[in-house]
């Protein structure tokens, strides 16, 4: 494919990613699970969260996509995977082993099962048997190794797609610029998904018993993926939704509230809440990307600096939360005071380790999966 330069994606990715900051702290203080808990629950929080957390991972996986296409451009199949081994599975090594044991020694302080020093944890029980039972994980970075498999199941695809099909799929971006609601087709998968696989696997995270969130998540990724190869013309369909994509997402999100008030669980009421959920989503990639391209397809030094520190931002950013919330769990202050302290602390922890460690030598900017 043609060299070409998505500043905003580029400014999505940054965007998004920082949204999963706000996102972890705001997970300190909703009633739902988390691996530390603030003393003062705010039931209320769930709403405005529940709504983020419809789109947030969805898009993230279909910018990765996209970022795919990029990445493998005019390279071969082995050469990318390579690529995706230094960015994906290097950084999930060493965030393992570093950057996820401060959380898991957090959490057993916080729930008391266990007593003593940082040094003590490591040289106990911190590499010992898998979590939750045990201690080891991946945590927040299980992001990481969903992308690389991803990428490894479906090279041969994306082989194929760009030794046969282009021309194929270009032309169906122009019939989709003529027709953009047929964009909207793309929902049947993730409904299905939804109303039939969802109630028998619950997201866990940990690869192997995580099939709903696995086959989503993966249908997405290859979504980003497809609509860079439909070219231009598929990005004027997008641009076509950018006002009806908003108002289904609303009218989507308020069907789903009067369900969850009004309505018993049912058969009926299942698929009818999928449908919503799904559509919910997929109207809301729609309407940021068409505004995004709209707005912010501009490159700025800003972007450039952040585009190449949000990677280490990620990786280390809910060890320095689960810190700072940990200090912060019997503190009197009032949620807006906590939340801002939890996350201007979050990002200047990262950006003081980013620039004062990350950036210092080749070897750690790999490490952390920092370019250039």
């Amino acid at each position: 494919m043609q060299k070409e330069r998505r500043y905003d994606l580029d400014w999505l990715r940054v965007l998004v990613f920082a949204l999963l900051i706000f996102y972890h702290v705001g997970m300190f203080f909703v009633p739902w699970g988390f691996h530390i808990k603030n003393d003062i629950i705010y039931d209320w929080l769930r709403w405005p969260m529940i709504f983020l957390n419809q789109w947030r991972l969805p898009i993230l996986f279909v910018i990765s996509g996209m970022g795919t296409a990029f990445a493998l451009g005019h390279r071969s199949i082995g050469a990318f995977v390579k690529e995706r081994y230094i960015r994906l599975a290097i950084p999930l090594g060493v965030g393992m082993l570093l950057i996820v044991p401060p959380q898991v020694y957090i959490e057993r302080l916080a729930n008391g099962d266990f007593t003593g020093s940082y040094w003590a944890w490591l040289t106990g029980p911190a590499y010992q048997g898998v979590y939750p039972s045990g201690n080891i994980s991946w945590h927040h970075l299980w992001f990481l190794p969903y992308l690389f498999i991803y990428s490894l199941l479906l090279s041969p695809v994306f082989a194929l797609v760009r030794s046969r099909y282009i021309n194929q799929l270009q032309s169906l971006g122009e019939k989709l610029s003529r027709k953009a609601g047929w964009l909207y087709l793309l929902v049947i998968p993730l409904f299905l998904y939804e109303s039939l696989l969802e109630p028998f696997f619950n997201v866990t995270h940990n690869l192997v018993h995580d099939w709903f969130n696995f086959i989503s998540s993966m249908t997405l990724f290859l979504y980003g993926f497809l609509m860079i190869q439909m070219g231009k013309k598929l990005w004027e369909a997008v641009h076509r939704l950018r006002k009806i994509a908003p108002v289904i997402g609303v009218l989507c999100y308020c069907g789903q509230l009067i369900i969850w008030f009004n309505f018993e669980d049912s058969i009926t009421v299942h698929f009818t809440e999928a449908l919503l959920k799904t559509t919910n989503l997929w109207s809301w990639i729609l309407t940021i990307f068409a505004w995004a391209r709209l707005y912010l397809n501009q490159s700025s030094p800003q972007l450039a600096y952040a585009n190449r520190a949000v990677y280490p931002f990620y990786i280390l950013h809910q060890t320095l939360t689960l810190i700072i919330g940990y200090f912060m769990m019997r503190v009197s202050y009032s949620l807006a005071v906590e939340f801002l302290i939890m996350v201007v602390g979050t990002f200047l922890g990262s950006w003081l380790i980013y620039e004062g460690v990350i950036l210092r030598t080749r070897v750690t900017r790999v490490m952390f999966g920092v370019k250039g």
